[in-house]
């Protein structure tokens, strides 16, 4: 079964989501620095879980319009993922990080950890992939 990876991108930061093999549930896998090697990164995250589809999150404005936010993703998507030969999903991210937030404090996370923006980021991935992945 080949899975769904989920993408929050940012410019400091890139959340990671994985689906399960069934592509029902999404789960945070990790998140990568953006001045990484970011592509070996994926290469390798798309072997390793057999991925058939990636869902980036667009980041619209509440007029549903595309930002200079959007755009970076654009970029993003053209110097990155591109060079993979697989599906790209273009997904509406808003409100992923104040769900990821919510989540977390609905886990009982501890106050520190909820304050992590990189724990922040994979949790928002795994929102907005659960979001595609419900919408099929």
């Amino acid at each position: 079964m080949q899975r769904c990876l989920g993408i929050d991108y940012g410019s400091k930061r890139i959340g990671i989501a994985i689906s399960d093999p069934l592509n029902i549930i999404a789960r945070p896998l990790k998140y990568l620095i953006a001045s990484t090697d970011v592509k070996k990164e994926f290469e390798n995250l798309l072997q390793e879980f057999q991925v058939k589809t990636i869902v980036i999150g667009m980041p619209y404005n509440l007029k549903g319009e595309k930002g200079q936010k959007a755009e970076e993703v654009e970029k993003f998507i053209t110097d990155v993922l591109r060079q993979f030969s697989i599906e790209i999903v273009r997904w509406d991210e808003r409100f992923t990080s104040k769900q990821a937030h919510q989540t977390l404090r609905d886990m009982n996370v501890k106050k520190k950890q909820r304050q992590s923006k990189e724990i922040i980021d994979a949790m928002a991935a795994a929102i907005l992939l659960q979001s595609y992945l419900d919408s099929k």
